[in-house]
């Protein structure tokens, strides 16, 4: 394993995947632009949290904070992409204020909406983009769905720990957001097969 610089994880968002079969309708192109909205969201609200916990001493907390900004990043950038290739108009994110809590408050909070994207949001994308053959639309809402699924887990059990949270590294997929604690046993991604030697290790 040769853990990249980040510097270099961004720059790979700008892979691009297969063309898609079909047309996306108006309500699928729409929930793009509300899944681009709430990644964006999501990576500044995790940056600031990262930094809430590293101020008070949380240093595992604030790593796994990083690694799910990093992920939400590479979600957003999917989207948009998805977006563009299916002629819809990429919507400029309205980044809300956010005022951090305590760590603790904070990851409360995260479970929850980490919960909702896994249950609720993503699933239903996914069936009608899938419904109108859009694979573009539906491999953005796939990754994204299953990813929120690890991040719900891993805050989960970062809130189940709080203040006895063991030290590990996470490591990030650049195509997908795929997120790991601890360096990955597979040779390729779990959620998107690209060669896991390509994650990232997050400090």
């Amino acid at each position: 394993m040769k853990p990249r610089i980040l510097a270099g994880f961004f720059s790979s968002l700008l892979f691009v995947a297969g063309a898609s079969a079909g047309t996306a309708s108006v309500e699928t192109l729409k929930n793009l632009n509300v899944a681009h909205q709430g990644e964006a969201n999501a990576h500044n609200r995790y940056v600031i949290f990262a930094k809430q916990a590293e101020a008070e001493g949380c240093t595992q907390i604030a790593k796994l904070f990083r690694a799910a900004a990093t992920a939400e990043a590479t979600h957003d950038a999917t989207h948009q992409r998805a977006l563009r290739k299916l002629g819809g108009v990429v919507e400029m994110p309205v980044i809300a204020d956010v005022a951090p809590g305590t760590t603790l408050e904070n990851l409360k909070k995260v479970v929850t909406g980490e919960s909702y994207e896994r249950d609720t949001m993503y699933p239903s994308f996914l069936k009608l983009a899938e419904s109108e053959n859009t694979p573009e639309a539906a491999r953005a809402f796939r990754y994204a769905g299953a990813v929120e699924k690890e991040h719900a887990a891993l805050f989960a059990d970062a809130l189940a720990q709080f203040g006895h949270n063991p030290v590990v590294d996470y490591y990030v997929c650049p195509v997908c957001g795929e997120t790991e604690a601890g360096a990955p046993t597979t040779k390729k991604c779990p959620t998107c097969r690209k060669p896991t030697e390509d994650f990232v290790n997050i400090p």
